[in-house]
């Protein structure tokens, strides 16, 4: 918040976001029919910004530009003004994303874009200096020229107007592709994947680099599919270089946003609560797959982290954490070697700086971003100790610093609560849990599920978007209604409590209802959705999944535990509408790919009669959880209970003991009693592959 002496409409806001932005002089106001109705009122176009709380270079134009008495005198002026939280309004924010990338070649936040009062925009960009540099316009000639054009050249403005109106409108009358759904597709996906890929350093393309956790697990899944040892390859040593970048955060856990190079060292120090989600599920699958410590010591330490720092005391997880903290990017999470040194005893600190790359110069503006650089194996070799001595050092000298690091002013936390975003965190939470024997995740899982239908719910049974500060905001999107009916089932699979799957397939009916189009697919908006310049439907992979791929994999489960062969066709739908570009592009989608990969693999079911607290059900429940299936579907009921799911119908307790049923496509293997002979049946059906 800044010293001005202003205050716009936006103090109204619950938006950590647009509360940043309640004291600019700038007249700001939020999207709505007041800043619609006053700029057709006036004839004058709109300049819509468009950010979030953790990202650093909005927090540089609003110090530069929207602060800056004479910048925002002139926006005044030319435009109407309004400020959009992209994490509230991904329906705006991906709307006018297309059109900047189609106007720019490229998009990123802030987002700046120019519009018609009946919101077709015309001009775009990201971010603008106050003053000519790095080859661009200053601000204020960027918004003399717009206005100008606008006034004195009204026919381009309305032409080009119209054109990106018409673009816009193409996703939605997408069609499904004739042709069959094949393996040659996930074949031809991987082969482009390789092609991309970082030998050395592992990830795909170059700098900047992105996580991509659904291309990785869509990597997984083929090498489960076929044995191909390069797909396992890719995605482990990618895994493995993550982890020990500066990338995640070797103190605290957890992930930051991005890496500004190939290497995974500088990251942009924002951490977002879907990228985290994401990579839990990720690294659990990469342990389960090759059981290395590491993989699982990055769950556990990102587990901790989002129940440390991300988790709301009544429940639900928070948005963002800052990449800034005391007006400098990083500044919390860097170190000089003598920080280092004040805090640990000699022999530790030399140690740490070695394993980690301290060095008084450091790698970061003068400081040390802290990444693994050698082995333990080789810190030992470098010092005649032991490697259980170098274990030792590192755990005591992390341990001490992060102690040490909780003293300093933290980056600033977006509370607010997003139904998607916490879907995504429920889902990992309850796999992991389970996965890891951690009752504390999977009951923050549960609390923030709660916390959801609670507090997000409208008297109708829709979803709201988002909450903060008491009030539950906007229409839930389909990405809203998708990842939380997915975490619903996630839920359901650890726990067995019937009321989560019921949650989920009355949410999965409402998003049918609400957003399904009878000519195949989503949209984005719902039925009675304002109007905006245009109906989306999602299907390309951003940071976080489309929601037509989300949509699609909560059919196709659903369709295997309620039998409802109808959901399997419309996810095929789906997958056909998305047949080629899938092949040629996939790090675009790499969940649809990985419903896919399920549609084309004989479904596989367990169903497990016995009680749950009994110890020969806890054993057999162990053993399937210890195993990659991600796409079998676990069933569970206690002995008298005479359930309504088909997989479960007819089961028995086998000489009164606890019995595992693994089915496929419904039909049966003998039930087994013990844990060994039902890793047996899963082992040999994993080689069968």
């Amino acid at each position: 918040m800044s010293d001005h002496p202003y205050t716009n409409r936006l103090i109204h806001e619950t938006s950590p976001y647009l509360l940043q932005h309640a004291h600019n002089p700038v007249d700001w106001y939020a999207w709505g029919e007041e800043a619609l109705n006053r700029a057709r009122a006036e004839d004058k176009p709109i300049f819509l910004s468009i950010g979030y709380s953790a990202c650093h270079w909005c927090h540089v134009m609003e110090h530069e530009s929207f602060e800056d008495p004479e910048t925002a005198a002139l926006m005044n002026e030319l435009f109407v003004n309004i400020k959009v939280d992209r994490e509230e309004r991904p329906d705006l924010d991906a709307i006018y994303m297309d059109a900047v990338q189609a106007m720019t070649g490229q998009g990123g936040w802030p987002m700046s874009v120019w519009l018609t009062p009946d919101g077709k925009p015309f001009h775009g960009g990201t971010y603008y200096p106050k003053e000519p540099r790095y080859g661009m316009p200053g601000f204020q000639q960027v918004l003399r020229a717009v206005a100008d054009a606008y006034r004195n050249r009204r026919t381009q403005v309305d032409g080009q107007a119209e054109r990106l109106a018409a673009m816009l409108r193409r996703s939605a009358s997408l069609q499904a592709d004739g042709g069959e759904l094949g393996a040659d597709i996930l074949e031809e996906a991987l082969g482009q994947m390789r092609q991309y890929f970082d030998d050395e350093d592992g990830g795909f393309g170059n700098q900047p680099k992105f996580p991509q956790p659904m291309t990785l697990d869509f990597a997984l899944m083929q090498h489960r599919r076929t044995g191909n040892l390069d797909a396992l390859y890719m995605a482990e040593l990618t895994l493995e270089k993550m982890a020990h970048g500066g990338i995640y955060d070797q103190l605290g856990g957890g992930f930051h946003r991005y890496s500004v190079d190939a290497i995974w060292l500088v990251p942009h120090f924002e951490k977002m609560l879907y990228d985290n989600a994401q990579l839990l599920r990720t690294y659990l699958h990469a342990w389960q797959v090759t059981q290395r410590p590491l993989f699982r010591r990055v769950v556990v330490e990102t587990i901790d982290y989002v129940l440390r720092e991300m988790t709301a005391p009544g429940g639900g997880f928070y948005s963002t954490q800052d990449a800034d903290s005391e007006g400098h990017e990083g500044k919390f999470f860097v170190w000089s070697q003598a920080e280092i040194e004040a805090v640990l005893d000699p022999h530790t600190a030399a140690i740490f700086g070695d394993y980690y790359g301290v060095s008084a110069r450091g790698n970061f503006e003068g400081k040390n971003i802290l990444s693994v650089v050698r082995s333990v194996e080789q810190v030992a070799r470098r010092f005649q100790v032991s490697e259980a001595t170098v274990n030792a050092a590192l755990e005591q000298g992390r341990a001490a610093l992060f102690a040490q690091r909780e003293t300093r002013v933290k980056p600033g936390r977006d509370e607010k609560i997003l139904t998607e975003w916490n879907g995504l965190m429920i889902h990992a939470l309850a796999e992991c849990g389970v996965a890891l024997d951690r009752p504390d995740a999977l009951e923050a899982a549960i609390q923030a599920a709660n916390f959801i239908l609670a507090n997000m719910s409208q008297p109708d049974g829709r979803l709201y978007r988002a909450y903060k500060d008491g009030r539950a905001r906007f229409n839930a999107y389909l990405e809203d209604y998708a990842a939380f009916a997915r975490a619903l089932l996630a839920l359901y699979e650890a726990t067995f409590e019937l009321r989560w799957l019921g949650e989920a397939t009355r949410l999965t009916q409402v998003m049918l209802a609400q957003f399904h189009d009878p000519a195949g697919g989503f949209y984005q908006t719902g039925v009675d959705h304002e109007q905006l310049v245009a109906r989306r439907k999602d299907f390309i992979d951003n940071a976080i999944p489309s929601g037509n791929a989300l949509a699609a994999e909560v059919l196709l489960r659903l369709a295997v535990l309620l039998d409802k062969p109808a959901y399997r066709d419309e996810a095929g739908r789906i997958l056909l509408m998305m047949k080629d570009a899938m092949a040629r592009q996939p790090t675009g989608f790499g969940r649809l790919l990985g419903v896919l990969d399920a549609y084309l693999t004989p479904s596989q079911e367990i169903a497990i009669v016995g009680r749950r607290a009994e110890a020969a059900t806890q054993a057999l429940l162990a053993e399937v959880r210890r195993h990659y299936l991600p796409h079998t579907v676990v069933a569970l009921k206690a002995p008298e209970e005479d359930s309504m799911l088909p997989l479960l119908q007819g089961r028995t307790l086998v000489d009164g003991k606890p019995a595992a049923y693994v089915c496929e496509n419904f039909a049966c293997k003998l039930p087994v009693t013990d844990a060994a002979a039902l890793a047996q049946l899963l082992t040999v059906r994993q080689n069968r592959r």
